[in-house]
């Protein structure tokens, strides 16, 4: 029999907690309760919240005493960032399931990121709309929107609560068959504007005897890649797609922070680097688009998202950045430049045809990177031409090789 545990503050939200306990215990899923909160509970849970904040070297009374919430907030985020994998590895659950407004769900997150990927994890929560990354960050947490405050069990709670517990009954009880081919892992990086180069060395590498994972470059696909990189799991990174140092640089919508290539070059894991897309920057709707660029360059890409064109300079400072994290390679690495366009729409007749902005990046990277810690490979392709994504795709299973 499954075990689901149960994050939550049992002392303020203790009967919307009962509650779910009963029915998944109704639906034949064992339940683990973990207390959060810093009142005594209103029901009693199988892990208190003295042991919670024990994990982090804090005594309850020492929180209550300072009636600071955001104290008590910090600790018990820490607390369960910490227990929630130890009480995992011993095989005390199977998934996890929590209900809560912006501190609940900052608490109960914190433990469900530090989770593998694959363990079902569900959350209901009053901030499951908008800009959620700060909860669920590279992990796989479901995030179910609560409608109402999770503040009682009325009509519209309760068939909220309902489906997210039917959602994690069937994680728990339907659970597929591991993928298990024992090819190794590839991580790739994609975008709209550069599909057809990945897929086409995705091809590649699958003859090859490659499994490739394909990251979507939002933001949260870069972050999941280097995630898995650091995590062990990737054996060649093939990076044509590092769009999101543009948002990152210029200030758009999808930056993927300051660590996005460093997973590959401190893990030591080969990596080729590319500049795909790295033209544009990303904002959401046409009207969205800050005053200061209303007269540059855009691009409507569809109704959410409008690009921007890069300039000279800014793909200078983009440059830059991208031949920092390269000059941090412990292991193979190797930087591939489409002279003839780096997107899509950046080519001879389209929007976004730049060979002065291009040449910027272009040079930037040839002086900045050190020849030391990789090699730059420049050809004169465009980036979805099929020419240079084998030899992109070529270039890493020589870099594994070595």
């Amino acid at each position: 029999m499954k075990t689901v545990a149960i994050i939550g503050t049992f002392d303020t939200k203790g009967e919307e907690f009962a509650y779910v306990k009963a029915r998944f215990e109704k639906l034949g899923i064992n339940t683990l309760t973990i207390h959060c909160g810093v009142f005594d509970p209103q029901t009693m849970p199988d892990v208190p919240n003295t042991e919670v904040a024990a994990a982090v070297d804090i005594e309850m009374s020492t929180i209550v005493e300072k009636k600071d919430r955001a104290f008590a907030t910090e600790t018990m985020t820490r607390g369960v960032e910490k227990l929630l994998p130890t009480l995992y590895a011993n095989g005390r659950f199977d998934g996890v399931f929590s209900m809560g407004g912006s501190g609940g769900t900052t608490i109960a997150t914190a433990g469900m990121r530090k989770l593998p990927i694959g363990v079902p994890k569900v959350m209901v929560s009053t901030m499951a709309s908008g800009d959620t990354s700060p909860y669920i960050g590279a992990s796989d947490i479901a995030m179910f929107p609560s409608i109402v405050d999770v503040a009682g069990i009325n009509s519209f709670s309760a068939t909220i609560f309902n489906n997210a517990i039917a959602a994690m009954t069937g994680m728990l009880e339907h659970v597929a068959p591991k993928h298990e081919d024992n090819k190794p892992l590839v991580a790739a990086t994609m975008f709209g504007v550069t599909t057809p180069a990945v897929q086409k060395a995705q091809a590649y590498l699958e003859s090859k005897g490659f499994e490739v994972l394909v990251f979507h470059a939002t933001g949260t696909g870069g972050k999941c890649m280097e995630a898995l990189v650091n995590g062990g799991f990737i054996k060649g990174v093939l990076d044509l797609t590092t769009t999101e140092w543009c948002d990152e640089v210029v200030g758009g919508v999808l930056a993927a922070g300051p660590d996005r290539c460093s997973a590959a070059a401190l893990n030591g894991v080969p990596a080729v680097v590319s500049v795909g897309a790295d033209d544009m920057v990303n904002f959401g709707p046409w009207e969205t688009v800050p005053e200061q660029y209303k007269s540059r360059n855009l691009y409507k890409h569809n109704p959410t998202v409008t690009l921007m064109r890069t300039t000279a300079e800014e793909n200078e400072r983009i440059g830059h950045a991208i031949a920092e994290k390269v000059n941090m390679s412990i292991g193979p690495c190797a930087v591939m430049l489409p002279l003839k366009g780096v997107s899509m729409i950046d080519a001879e007749g389209q929007p976004f045809y730049g060979p002065e902005e291009d040449a910027a990046l272009f040079k930037t990277l040839k002086d900045e990177i050190d020849p030391a810690k990789a090699e730059v490979v420049e050809m004169d392709a465009h980036v979805n031409d099929d020419e240079f994504a084998i030899a992109a795709a070529q270039k890493l299973i020589d870099l594994m090789e070595k």
